[in-house]
């Protein structure tokens, strides 16, 4: 992965950050000269993920634990985030999932469907509400990340996910628009499938005919490392997408070409 140095000073926040995507996105930041404010669910999770990165690179990190559906514990960690750092350059709204409930839309319940929206699409939307009184650093950015899910059908998803992050991708074309005057970029990501240990575990449960389907759907005819994921994200996120906002980047492997 790069080392350049693009987060030099920057303050960034990373929802769901202390884990898979998350946990490479924070120490890449770090890596390059930022300070990160690790958001996940469990605080001693979040607190313990910042302390290893404050201990590779030398600088203060810190880890707040926060479910990214509540709108009011967001607006209190982004106030103490404000306080710790100073402000905020980078946004990160990474926090997201379909929590093993199935794909069938017959066998949802109710409270499956609600926390799927709940954490990923009203949990980005109040992740950028919540940042933007303290996103006040000189090159402020968002990224969201959406999902291939949100551009065809996928097997690998069901409906309320595809859904909650096909929603994402709109918002962040309208925030990006609402916000240009005030020089924050706002771009999102959409992820092919990328073989998390829930995936993987999906994916070994499959017949060899599905996963031969699966798999010959990408042009590229592989699954991605995580860093082929971060490192698009990355690029948004810093100075080198400068003039780039409301752009829905996919990174699929060719899965989705958008004409």
């Amino acid at each position: 992965m790069m080392r350049t140095g693009r987060f030099e000073d920057q303050v960034a926040v990373v929802t769901g950050g202390a884990g898979g995507i998350g946990a490479q996105v924070c120490a890449a930041i770090a890596g390059e000269g930022g300070q990160v404010a690790v958001i996940d669910l469990d605080p001693d999770v979040a607190a313990e993920a910042a302390a290893q990165l404050t201990e590779t690179v030398d600088r203060p990190n810190l880890g707040y634990g926060c479910d990214v559906s509540s709108a009011r514990n967001l607006d209190a960690v982004m106030e103490h985030i404000a306080a710790d750092f100073g402000r905020i350059d980078v946004v990160v709204a990474l926090a997201g999932g379909s929590f093993g409930a199935p794909r069938a839309t017959s066998e949802l319940t109710a409270d499956q469907v609600d926390r799927i929206l709940d954490v990923n699409a009203k949990g980005t939307l109040h992740t950028v509400r919540a940042a933007l009184p303290h996103l006040t650093g000189p090159t402020p950015a968002v990224v969201t990340v959406a999902s291939l899910a949100a551009r065809q059908a996928s097997g690998m998803a069901g409906a309320a996910y595809a859904g909650a992050k096909a929603a994402i991708t709109g918002m962040t074309r309208s925030l990006a628009h609402e916000l240009g005057d005030r020089g924050i970029r706002v771009n999102a990501i959409c992820p092919g499938l990328v073989l998390t240990e829930r995936l993987e575990q999906l994916y070994a449960s499959m017949d060899a005919d599905q996963r031969a389907s699966i798999l010959g759907a990408i042009p590229l005819g592989r699954f991605p490392d995580i860093c082929e994921i971060v490192e698009p994200l990355l690029f948004l996120a810093s100075a080198q997408s400068s003039y780039i906002t409301g752009v829905v980047l996919d990174v699929n492997g060719g899965r989705f070409m958008a004409p």
